[in-house]
């Protein structure tokens, strides 16, 4: 058997989220599909990170194993022609080592989440950011997000279906900066919970909105209680940008 990695770039849009379900297509199962028909064997494609519904990837990486060998460049190029026309584009294809696995080797994700402040809807955006009318203070922002980096119990911050053995994780970066009208969270940790940036992001908003001071987002984490979290933002925003190994 031979491994391959790839590393994939999707709009979430279309899909599920990362993940093969009953209930829709997911980015697993349409790479998978594309597999097959380029040589007839049915696998398991597995990525570093299960995107949920909505959530887009620049940098997904992933695995799979094939009895027969192909030249990276040629899986490259099939999967990109089978997996038309759904929005989805293997960037690089290569050959891994045998115990190379996309999820347990890595050793950090990083995720991007765009807010854009603006009166006007979103044309070119739509999907991609998190459309707000108002004006939000990234400043306070960036100073709340500071009191989460390290390693904490995100008890507060973590999905209630989220299947993690424990809550308790060290978040490595959390920056929040302003380009003109967009506001970008930008977070960095070797893994995430269920819903933990976008519970993040929607909690930091309240600061950014005035309707939180900023100690009261370190009071939320100590509480370990997810009725202390804010709104969780919006899927369209969030952007899985790159894995470490």
């Amino acid at each position: 058997m031979v491994r391959y990695r790839l590393t994939v770039e999707y709009d979430g849009t279309p899909f599920v989220g990362w993940q093969r379900q009953d209930n829709g297509p997911s980015v697993q199962g349409a790479l998978e599909e594309a597999i097959f028909k380029l040589c007839g064997e049915t696998v398991t494609v597995t990525g570093a990170g299960r995107t949920d519904a909505g959530v887009h990837a620049l940098g997904q990486v992933a695995h799979f194993d094939l009895a027969k060998e192909f030249a990276p460049e040629k899986i490259r190029d099939a999967l990109n022609h089978f997996v038309r026309p759904e929005p989805v584009a293997v960037l690089e294809a290569e050959i891994a080592a045998p115990d190379f696995h996309a999820r347990f080797s890595a050793k950090a994700r990083h995720y991007l989440y765009r807010i854009v402040c603006r009166r006007a809807p979103l044309a070119l955006e739509r999907g991609r950011a998190w459309h707000v009318v108002h004006e939000l203070d990234a400043g306070a922002m960036h100073a709340a997000a500071q009191s989460l980096i390290g390693q904490h119990d995100f008890t507060t911050f973590r999905a209630a279906e989220c299947q993690a053995k424990s809550p308790v994780k060290t978040l490595d970066r959390l920056t929040v900066r302003r380009a003109l009208d967009e506001i970008d969270v930008e977070a960095s940790a070797r893994s995430f919970l269920h819903h933990q940036v976008r519970s993040i992001v929607g909690t930091l908003k309240l600061v950014g909105e005035g309707k939180w001071r900023v100690r009261e987002v370190a009071d939320a984490l100590k509480a370990c209680d997810r009725s202390r979290c804010g709104p969780v933002a919006p899927p369209d925003g969030l952007h899985l940008v790159k894995v470490d190994y």
